[in-house]
């Protein structure tokens, strides 16, 4: 039995048990405690993501309960992907938040983990009624990250997106029951080899279920329309709660990717490709949707969030066109595009934080503190969002581009993903000349020095853009192998139905 999986799960569930307990303890020993918990939690990615290298599928059965009738964590490359892409941000937004952020809330640190948890689970398990399991524990978690640091300013948004996800919860479990009424069974393995054979009145149910499934993974991801709720919201929460909410969107995304080629994929029989043929173009509409955001927008934090949809919008494209290639364009572009939106949402908080009264308005203000050192951070970030070489950003979205067949596709998506990047680049380019170089005459209210914590943090995560690139190769080689793993369904199926639970395949 591979006990490993658990650990990503079992970790942060302990240290939020633990924060909850020392609520009242000295701040400084829950900061510790907290930020071990995250580091042993990256510990952990890293074992599975080196485990999984290998190629083979692992399996953990809760009780040795047997799939399908039993809770299993399956552990894959894109699964050990998404816990390593989310251990690494959580640490950086984990130490930026204990320069400050956390004050004022004695769980911060608790939710903070709990989301951790949520995530976590969301990416291993290997049945549909666990995925919402997770999506509520990580969205119970994210309604108090949300509202932290109080205010009026984050209660309208924050009810917006608490209402909105509790309706994608319910249609969520509406859609889980339509198809366990017909299949009898919600394990994803079994579901990839009933789904073929529904037939009759049951075929209209199962394709509703998985349409309805489809538009709840949209609201997650905030795919057009959907997607009208993230940019105040995100834009209004603290900067690593930011940060670290730039991989809630990639959960809607990764939930796509399991259901859609495992269940609904090729062999699927007459719901093959479910909704895939709506997905292309609402993904180039959600791309147009988010360029025009962000050149409307009149914040820092507001054109981060405005590239959190841009993100979506550029991942889904290459996604819904079925290919190898353009999955793994997807997964590289997934990586880079997470840790920069991050980066940028702790960056804009540091802008804010030298500026006095103004914050990170894109207006004109007197000359802020350490303006060189945040113009660099920004500027590298910007570039990596808006891709532009040399830079992962610019590589992720030539690997897309470069994975197109040729047809009707390809031009819609270089013509709108090469415009959106130009607009994109634009946007950018007008906040920080505005932010950072037409300064005017006087002198801020106050100074907010940095701390060396607060800008490790920020630095690191810009720095992965970098980073990214000088480690091309192995991620790419990763991403292929990842890609062409995800395609072959067949060997997912038969690792969860052999009664040899929990052994490598």
């Amino acid at each position: 039995m591979n006990h490993w999986l658990t650990a990503p799960i079992l970790i942060p569930l302990l240290g939020g048990i633990l924060q909850i307990f020392m609520g009242y303890a000295p701040i400084s020993l829950r900061r510790t405690l907290a930020l071990g918990t995250t580091v042993l939690m990256l510990v952990s990615a890293i074992v599975l993501l080196i485990m999984a290298n290998d190629g083979s599928y692992r399996i953990y059965a809760f009780g040795n309960w047997q799939p399908p009738f039993g809770i299993v964590l399956v552990l894959d490359r894109l699964a050990a992907l998404m816990l390593i892409m989310t251990a690494i941000l959580a640490f950086l937004c984990h130490l930026f938040s204990i320069g400050g952020a956390d004050e004022g809330n004695r769980q911060f640190h608790g939710l903070f983990l709990f989301q951790l948890m949520g995530l976590n689970i969301a990416f291993l398990t290997g049945d549909l009624f666990n995925l919402f399991v997770a999506f509520e524990v990580l969205l119970i978690a994210s309604y108090g990250l949300l509202m932290h640091g109080g205010g009026t300013v984050r209660t309208v948004p924050g009810l917006h997106y608490v209402v909105l996800n509790l309706i994608g919860s319910a249609v969520f479990l509406i859609s889980v029951g339509m198809i366990y009424s017909v299949t009898g069974t919600l394990n994803m393995a079994d579901l990839a080899v009933k789904v073929p054979q529904v037939s009759g009145e049951g075929l209209n149910i199962v394709k509703a279920g998985g349409m309805m499934l489809l538009v709840v993974f949209g609201l997650k991801a905030a795919i057009l329309p959907l997607c009208f709720w993230l940019p105040r919201a995100y834009s209004k929460a603290t900067a690593p709660v930011a940060a670290l909410f730039a991989v809630m969107t990639k959960v809607g995304i990764y939930a796509i990717l399991r259901v859609y080629l495992l269940i609904f994929g090729d062999d699927a029989g007459k719901l093959a490709n479910l909704g895939m043929d709506w997905l292309f173009p609402i993904a180039l509409a959600t791309l147009a949707m988010g360029v025009i955001g962000a050149l409307g927008s009149g914040t820092l934090k507001t054109l981060v969030a405005w590239q959190v949809i841009i993100s979506v919008g550029t991942l889904l494209a290459p996604i819904a066109l079925g290919s190898e290639a353009g999955l793994s364009a997807a997964l590289f572009y997934l990586l880079s595009t997470t840790w920069t939106v991050g980066g940028l949402f702790l960056v804009s908080q540091l802008v804010a934080n030298q500026r006095g009264s103004v914050k990170d308005r894109i207006v004109t203000a007197p000359k802020m503190h350490s303006r060189t050192f945040l113009s660099v951070l920004f500027l590298v970030g910007a570039v990596a969002a808006a891709g532009l070489p040399p830079l992962s950003g610019f590589f992720g979205k030539v690997l897309i581009l470069k994975s197109v067949e040729s047809g009707a596709e390809m031009a819609w998506l270089w013509s709108i993903l090469l415009l959106g990047s130009f607009l994109t680049l634009i946007a950018y380019s007008r906040a920080g000349s505005i932010v950072f170089w037409r300064t005017v005459d006087g002198h801020l209210e106050k100074k907010d020095p940095l701390n060396g914590r607060v800008s490790v943090a920020a630095g690191a995560l810009t720095a992965l853009a970098i980073v990214m690139v000088v480690l091309a190769g192995p991620i790419m080689n990763y991403t292929d192998a990842t890609a062409a793993q995800l395609h072959n369904s067949d060997a997912y199926i038969e690792i969860l139905q052999t009664p040899m639970v929990g052994e490598d395949s």
